[in-house]
């Protein structure tokens, strides 16, 4: 089995090459065999006419001698039959033999008929006609010879052709090495990746289909590099995220194997331990979260809610979190009904409002919602005036474990998971969200969702 490209390319031209040949010979053949053979009549006609008026005009002594020298005789040949069957003859065969006549061919000639037959073909007449001579009627028939050059014509062709196939499998070869090139370039790049090698440069600068496919597969090696960069980020942050508290966990159980550990002591060692197991629990069920909406494994539950209603449940849910720092809220929700997943969309307005919170100033902080319906889309914002987020922070706050203020991420306890989820759930359903931050003035998350969205969720 022929497993290179560059053998089948090569294989595939010289298939093609000689059977169009062939099948274009006999097609022309086909087309103009008809043709020919009239043409070859009309001449091998007139030449027989002439015969004819030589034997009725001469002698038939003369007429014999004088047909005997013609110069038309090296492209015809003449026999000419006694009743017994015995037949002279005049010109000579080239390569061929002479076409057979038939006992009925001659009996037909003989009673005064006309004989015409194609024995070998193209161009090759055989003409029977009556010759009335001084002796008597005879039957002379005329047959068209290949020239003697046809042999050389025909031996010109066969060389010409192989010619022409030898230096056509020279190009095509030479070719097939620029066509195959590409493709020996790719599937080196493609092992270089699957050992983990991303720094591939393919510098293939065609603008045909193999030019649209070494760029996809360099759109391709890009997307591969960026996903590895976050799998290599995800399990540096998963570590570091596990190994803190861990680490907070392991050194108070140590000190609790103190005998003489005051009683508030142990009660505080033993509820930073349970703070931290707390913790890692949270985060791995926000990552478990995570895995359930990015597989999609788990497809929305639709139904038709009252979103400012929604909204309004979770601000008094969080109550005891914005009271007790005497932030304040601000409300402009329309009337809106959307079809989505509550509890999805409910896990939306949570981790938001929560953020909003915890990021907020005490003592007046306040955080504005306002509900918007256009056409076929409800807009929600979220506005607070926490302490903001950097410029080069914005595109990269909805990535897993990203936190904009590492200095403050102990004060501001979380995983660095409830935006990931977020910005998934609203892409589940159909919509978008875009943050607007100045730092030391505030945040806000603008969330876009259809009022009904596809079905194909």
């Amino acid at each position: 089995m022929i497993k290179t490209l560059y053998i089948r390319v090569v294989l595939t031209f010289l298939v093609s090459v000689i059977a169009g040949t062939i099948i274009s010979f006999f097609m022309s053949t086909l087309i103009f065999e008809d043709k020919l053979n009239e043409n070859a009549r009309i001449n091998l006609r007139n030449f027989a006419q002439d015969i004819v008026q030589i034997y009725k005009i001469l002698p038939l002594h003369e007429a014999a001698s004088f047909v005997s020298g013609m110069k038309q005789l090296d492209s015809y040949h003449i026999r000419i039959y006694e009743a017994s069957g015995q037949f002279q003859s005049y010109g000579k065969y080239h390569e061929d033999q002479p076409a057979a006549v038939s006992t009925e061919q001659l009996q037909k000639v003989l009673g005064g008929g006309v004989v015409h037959d194609t024995p070998n073909g193209i161009a090759t007449v055989l003409l029977g006609l009556p010759l009335k001579t001084e002796m008597g009627t005879k039957a002379m028939f005329l047959e068209t010879l290949a020239p003697p050059s046809s042999s050389f014509v025909v031996k010109w062709a066969l060389i010409f052709a192989s010619c022409s196939l030898i230096v056509g499998s020279i190009l095509i070869l030479i070719a097939s090495i620029f066509l195959v090139r590409p493709i020996k370039k790719l599937t080196k790049a493609t092992k270089r990746i699957a050992a983990g090698d991303f720094n591939v440069k393919l510098n293939i600068k065609q603008t045909g289909e193999l030019g649209t496919l070494a760029r996809s597969f360099e759109d391709m090696m890009r997307d591969l590099q960026q996903l590895e960069q976050m799998r290599r980020e995800f399990v540096t942050n998963v570590s570091h995220e596990v190994q803190s508290p861990l680490t907070s966990i392991s050194g108070y159980a140590q000190a609790l194997k103190q005998v003489n550990l005051a009683d508030h002591e142990r009660s505080r060692y033993l509820d930073i331990i349970i703070a931290e197991t707390k913790r890692i629990s949270k985060m791995s069920d926000s990552l478990l979260k995570l895995s359930v909406l990015e597989s999609q494994s788990q497809q929305p539950r639709l139904v038709t809610l009252s979103l400012d209603e929604q909204i309004r449940r979770v601000i008094v849910a969080l109550q005891p979190q914005w009271s007790a720092r005497n932030i304040h809220f601000e409300l402009e929700l329309q009337n809106v009904k959307v079809t989505a997943d509550h509890d999805q969309l409910n896990q939306v307005w949570t981790n938001i409002l929560s953020n909003g919170i915890k990021f907020s100033k005490d003592g007046g902080g306040v955080i504005h919602v306002s509900i918007k319906l256009d056409v076929k889309i409800v807009i929600v914002r979220i506005s607070d005036t926490g302490i903001g987020i950097p410029l080069e922070d914005q595109k990269r706050i909805f990535e897993r474990f990203f936190k904009a203020d590492r200095s403050h991420s102990r004060k501001y306890d979380g995983s660095g998971m409830g935006l990931a989820i977020v910005k998934q759930i609203v892409s589940l359903h159909q919509g978008d969200i875009v943050v607007e931050s100045e730092v030391g003035q505030g945040t806000t998350f603008i969330v876009s969702l259809p009022i009904t969205p596809p079905t194909d969720i």
